[in-house]
């Protein structure tokens, strides 16, 4: 995004309205993400921060995904919340916790992240991010959805899977 004028700024380019609302989690994955990043607040531009604020389902997931460019730092407002990231190769370990209304967790840049609710009630967090252009990587969509697709044989030896498993994921998305 090209920098505004400083003297044509606006009290507009530095607000958004509407995080109190809760995101329509109808959706597989039970979870809404409503993101407050430059593209909404032009303002953000350099500043390297921005929001979001994510809603669940009972069971909703917001699923393994990274962000390639921030740092991100969650907090539960409402709810009961399973997070956890995987650290880099060749480790992978898996670091997971339960958070409860008012824990903090943080989810450290370029890493494989996930969120569910492990309970009945209707989650809701808040999580700040140390860019004002995060960018996100769903894994799932990012390998069996691409554009065009990821051939199957490289999937199948990737995964050690069968190619109808791979045919099957990549329908999905």
């Amino acid at each position: 995004m090209v920098c505004k004028d400083p003297k044509l700024a606006q009290a507009n380019d530095f607000f958004f309205a509407g995080l109190h609302v809760p995101g329509n989690t109808s959706n597989s994955q039970g979870s809404k993400v409503t993101p407050v990043n430059v593209a909404q607040i032009p303002g953000l531009n350099t500043l390297g921060i921005s929001i979001v604020r994510i809603d669940y389902v009972p069971w909703g997931i917001n699923p393994p995904h990274t962000h390639p460019r921030a740092t991100e730092i969650l907090t539960v407002l409402e709810g009961t919340l399973h997070v956890g990231f995987v650290t880099s190769n060749p480790d992978n370990r898996l670091i997971t916790k339960v958070l409860q209304k008012g824990e903090v967790f943080v989810f450290p840049i370029g890493l494989v992240h996930f969120q569910r609710n492990v309970g009945y009630g209707n989650p809701v967090a808040i999580a700040a991010l140390s860019s004002q252009n995060p960018g996100v990587i769903t894994i799932a969509n990012a390998v069996f959805g691409s554009n065009p697709a990821i051939a199957a044989e490289v999937l199948t030896k990737a995964f050690q899977v069968d190619k109808n498993i791979v045919e099957y994921l990549q329908a999905k998305f």
